[in-house]
């Protein structure tokens, strides 16, 4: 292990010359390479450097700024972190009645399990909020009878903490188009089916009508086009046609979607996914 370990995470369109570039200012200001991770995926340049700080010149401010200065030129994300320095991640949570995502998320966090901070839990409906508190989670809510008055609600709740990611715990409505803007490749919905089959409302009674033998969940990032953002996970589960119902498919779906967004919440806390145009790609192995 180095001295004073850092982490320079580099991200961006595939290019000549960016390890080269990078390399070259780190060489110039004494800052000793000991590990590189790096990969091309779907056109998208992912680089981890494990760096020695012990003999830096200059500040650790100037190198910051440098190296964004460096990210800008190219057109890419290069951020400075110390090593084993990870801010914790901001939530907020967006729910309607059913508890299932709710409660393994709320679950996760306290555990330890999810390393993030749940700062705040919205609703259309006080149904959830006995669970919330369970978890001593703030809970707000506001009817979405008058929708536009609804979305203003939420946005202006969420403008309040800043949050880092939004999931969409099972909240049934339609988030408008500048909410997911605001929040793109930062806004995660769980669905129940394995999308592109079955979006929209109702889908374990479509796949339990049409006589599938496997349904599952698609957990994913929210876009402008409903439930076809970039997929971050799915599972599936087995229905034995003729002798499941339609409450037996929903149950063993409802467990899933549980599991599966609580994973895609983790993946995204701990920076192991990258959102590239239409398609999520998983960070090679960290050096840190």
């Amino acid at each position: 292990m180095p001295v004073n370990p850092a982490v320079i995470s580099v991200l961006g369109r595939d290019q000549k010359g960016v390890v080269a570039r990078v390399s070259a200012y780190l060489a110039e200001r004494q800052v000793n390479i000991e590990n590189i991770e790096q990969t091309v995926m779907e056109g998208m340049f992912i680089m981890t450097m494990l760096v020695d700080l012990a003999d830096l010149s200059g500040s650790l401010d100037s190198l910051v700024l440098d190296l964004k200065q460096v990210g800008e030129e190219l057109d890419m994300d290069v951020s400075v972190r110390l090593h084993g320095e990870r801010c914790r991640k901001k939530i907020a949570i967006l729910v309607s009645r059913e508890p299932h995502c709710l409660q393994a998320l709320a679950a996760a966090h306290r555990s330890g399990d999810l390393d993030a901070d749940i700062s705040l839990v919205l609703s259309n409906h006080q149904d959830l909020e006995p669970l919330a508190q369970q978890y001593q989670l703030p809970f707000r809510y506001f009817p979405s009878t008058d929708k536009e008055a609804h979305m203003k609600f939420l946005g202006d709740q969420l403008d309040a903490v800043d949050p880092d990611l939004v999931v969409l715990a099972r909240y049934m409505q339609v988030v408008p188009q500048d909410l997911v803007g605001k929040y793109r490749n930062r806004m995660v919905n769980i669905h129940p089916s394995l999308l592109p089959y079955y979006p929209g409302a109702k889908a374990y009674r479509q796949a339990w009508e049409a006589g599938v033998r496997v349904c599952g969940c698609t957990a994913h990032f929210v876009t402008e086009e409903l439930d076809q953002g970039p997929i971050i996970l799915q599972d599936v589960f087995h229905i034995n046609v003729g002798q499941d119902g339609l409450e037996d498919v929903r149950r063993r779906g409802q467990e899933l979607e549980a599991r599966t967004l609580t994973k895609a919440v983790s993946l995204f806390v701990n920076d192991e996914l990258v959102a590239s145009e239409s398609k999520v790609l998983f960070r090679p192995g960290r050096v840190d």
